[in-house]
């Protein structure tokens, strides 16, 4: 079992000395081994910043190679375990979370651009990650939780349209940047993250910065598929499963067999309470146009996991959906939370959400969903969780209370965000 107080990162708006103020700044990250990192992207040429743990200077590497897809450096630096204070270049940025009180959930919050599939990625009322970043910064979580994809500018803003003009495209720095680094800025500095890869992060889309930028491992070359790890942070544990190459819509036995031996090792792990962390949800209806009402996915996942749920898993968290969905299935299942409205264009909610219909053999018990832009707060509260979603404008549009396997949740204000 591999422990660590998160595959976290406490990305931090800091103005590093020698580099323009337009350059993101530094994080703490905990690999898959359960070391932490600080890492910083720096211009090539640039030297790495002094990074310090409790007044004491670490030594600093640097990651992965210079390219012209990605011509920067990732400078990074082992964290003692127990550091109370990392500073980079004086300037202090936040330590692991040893008490977790309140998280912030946002997913899917890159501008798509990808044929003919097109968001005005400069402006922000038609891709508002800038402004659910901002807004969840000012609830002071302790953690942020990213459920997957980030990188949505695949193909080039086509010449008639001024709303994504000069907009980057392609795995490439300047796209991970505009999509993620720049507008996550104000979040990226309120608190620890946790990240899981979502599909949009495959070696064929943006994976290449991915592993590059994010991911846990030192390695940096793009696999398809990550091992998976458990996190516990304070009370909570979380398990991390790369779901980015399973397939929605139909369950080979290759992926099947090797998701499966993945959920063997990892469920084992599972602690009462624990929650499961992967972007495309195990039992959700499948949210597109045309879909067939009752349909659900993902086919891989589901027959991955047959068999292998234990008693002591008490929630999925994925966003890959675009929409806010709880699903409440009983005792006999985990609930299922789908958080995904964090700034790609939203498009989901494509079929009714009724009790009664099953998925993967089981009726849903509760089920409330929703496309508004926003990102959800989990408070700890007692036995349980409150959770809250918010819009653009910061109302509540719906609370919920996650007590074990029950995921409650009614609607405040429907469509203010």
């Amino acid at each position: 079992m591999i422990r660590a107080s998160g595959l976290i990162l406490a990305l931090v708006a800091l103005a590093l000395p020698a580099q323009s103020a337009d350059w993101p700044g530094a994080w703490v990250q905990y690999t898959a081994t359960g070391a932490a990192e600080l890492r910083a992207v720096i211009p090539p040429g640039q030297a790495c910043p002094a990074m310090t743990a409790d007044g004491t200077a670490l030594s600093v590497s640097t990651r992965g190679t210079l390219d012209t897809a990605y011509p920067i450096q990732v400078c990074v630096a082992a964290v003692p375990a127990g550091a109370r204070k990392l500073a980079v270049n004086g300037l202090p940025a936040p330590s692991p979370v040893r008490a977790l009180r309140r998280i912030v959930v946002v997913g899917d919050t890159g501008c798509r651009l990808k044929g003919g599939t097109i968001q005005d990625c400069n402006v922000p009322a038609a891709w508002p990650f800038d402004t659910v970043a901002r807004l969840a910064a000012r609830q002071h979580p302790d953690l942020v939780i990213h459920v997957g994809d980030y990188h949505y500018r695949e193909t080039p803003c086509p010449a008639n349209r001024p709303g994504c003009v000069a907009t980057p495209a392609g795995d490439v720095w300047a796209v991970w940047k505009a999509d993620f680094f720049d507008p996550a800025a104000p979040l990226l500095a309120a608190a620890p993250w946790l990240l899981t890869r979502g599909n949009h992060e495959l070696c064929t889309r943006g994976g290449l910065g991915w592993f590059r930028l994010l991911d846990a491992r030192a390695d940096t070359t793009c696999v398809a598929r990550t091992e998976p790890f458990a996190i516990t942070i304070d009370r909570q544990q979380f398990l991390m499963l790369d779901s980015a190459d399973a397939d929605d819509q139909t369950a080979a036995a290759e992926p099947v067999a090797h998701y499966k031996v993945q959920f063997t090792s990892l469920l084992a792990q599972a602690r009462p309470g624990a929650w499961l962390l992967t972007h495309r949800p195990v039992w959700a209806l499948a949210q597109f146009p045309g879909v067939t009402p009752g349909t659900s996915g993902n086919a891989t996942m589901q027959a991955a996991i047959a068999g292998l749920v234990p008693p002591t898993l008490d929630m999925v968290l994925s966003g890959h959906v675009h929409d806010f969905t709880a699903y409440d299935f009983g005792p006999a299942r985990p609930a299922q939370l789908v958080v995904g409205e964090g700034g790609s264009a939203n498009d989901a909610i494509a079929q009714p959400l009724n009790p009664g219909v099953k998925i993967d053999g089981l009726a849903i018990r509760k089920v409330l969903g929703f496309a508004d832009y926003g990102y959800l707060t989990l408070d700890r509260a007692g036995a349980g969780w409150n959770g809250v979603i918010h819009g653009l404008d910061d109302a509540v549009l719906a609370t919920c209370r996650f007590i074990g396997r029950n995921a409650a949740c009614r609607l405040v204000n429907r469509g203010r965000g």
